[in-house]
């Protein structure tokens, strides 16, 4: 079981923002569940943005009016018969709040509103809402997750991340027809955020050694270069330091082996996986110096067997191991340091 102030420090480093004055008592407050976090994050974060100014966008309206604005549809006038009443149908561009990212952190706050979490936590959401007045709420089934993002809502990236969480990581459905929300994030959700902080934990605290992380694709080496449906070599995260090269493919399981016949083993899939990403790698760099190696780097469940184990494959190491999540947040960071100090040579850091 991952402590929910592990799940804070995950967060903060997949999205710098909570790393902001503004966020950090966070670091020391207990929240009992995963949800109560998110309504904390999300209050905090609402907060600041009502001091900025929430959102606002030019929307399309049309209704019916005694003073000409913005464009007569004459068409709907005539239909309506809105003249008889000495009034006109017009289009115009209003300058609104009512915005869809205003509309999803809206949505997701009276959800939470509804769930279990502290009364102290409810009680900032109702003092936040009225800021919302005239904000429409939506279905949460048919959110848009993936809206343009510019310099001017920018600082909505973040919330709306935490939202889509929420809605989408901690939103159940139970047996009733009735929702609730879970007190810890679903697998796939986990699965992402535990990706994320893996690569943001190593770009943060290793660009300044010369340590490049990334989640890059690694092009097929092809004899011909045909490769029509081929799928794509897309790296959860890569290490560069010094010409070695770790390739980590992140892996967030209930069960982080597979049995057959009472035998267990890594999963074939995911082991084919990284074997193909440090192959095309290992040729790509041929020529010049290299090392590359690659790890499945599997979250630590309660299961009582979990791989921790190293290959010698065609000439380069294939690393299986487990982070265990479960310690004080310094633990964590040991165990990701001591695989760059071991793989990469990277030097030794002092936190």
């Amino acid at each position: 079981m991952i402590p929910v102030q592990n799940i804070y420090y995950m967060l903060s480093y997949a999205f710098r923002a909570l790393e902001s004055q503004g966020y950090r008592y966070m670091a020391t407050e207990s929240f009992h569940n995963v949800a109560d976090l998110c309504a904390a994050i999300l209050c905090k974060g609402v907060s600041l943005q009502i001091k900025r100014g929430l959102g606002r966008d030019y929307l399309s309206q049309t209704e019916q009016l005694s003073a000409l604005r913005g464009r007569i549809d004459i068409q709907d006038s005539i239909k309506t018969q809105s003249l008889m009443r000495q009034r006109l149908v017009c289009t115009y561009d209003d300058f609104s709040v009512n915005t869809s990212l205003n509309q999803i952190v809206k949505t997701t706050m009276v959800l939470l509103l509804h769930s279990n979490i502290a009364p102290v936590r409810k009680k900032e959401i109702r003092n936040l809402l009225p800021c919302f007045d005239g904000v429409d709420l939506l279905d949460i089934h048919t959110i848009d997750w993936h809206p343009h993002y510019n310099r001017q809502n920018e600082t909505y990236r973040m919330l709306i991340s935490v939202c889509n969480l929420v809605v989408k990581g901690l939103l159940q459905t139970n047996e009733d027809g009735t929702s609730s929300l879970m007190d810890f994030l679903d697998e796939q959700r986990m699965c992402r955020l535990y990706e994320k902080f893996i690569l943001e934990y190593y770009r943060k605290e290793y660009s300044c050694y010369g340590l490049f992380a990334n989640a890059s694709q690694i092009p097929w080496q092809l004899d011909d270069g045909f490769d029509d449906m081929l799928p794509i070599l897309q790296t959860d995260i890569m290490l560069t330091y010094q010409g070695k090269v770790l390739i980590i493919d992140a892996k967030y399981y209930t069960q982080t082996t597979q049995q057959h016949f009472n035998v267990r083993s890594v999963h074939s899939g995911n082991l084919n996986q990284i074997f193909t990403y440090v192959k095309n790698k290992e040729t790509e760099l041929a020529g010049q110096p290299h090392e590359v190696s690659g790890m499945l780097l599997y979250a630590k469940t309660d299961e009582e067997i979990y791989p921790d184990h190293e290959y010698k494959m065609s000439g380069n190491r294939i690393a299986v191991r487990t982070l265990d999540l479960s310690g004080d947040f310094d633990s964590i960071r040991a165990q990701l340091d001591a695989i760059v100090e071991k793989y990469l040579n990277a030097p030794k850091l002092l936190h």
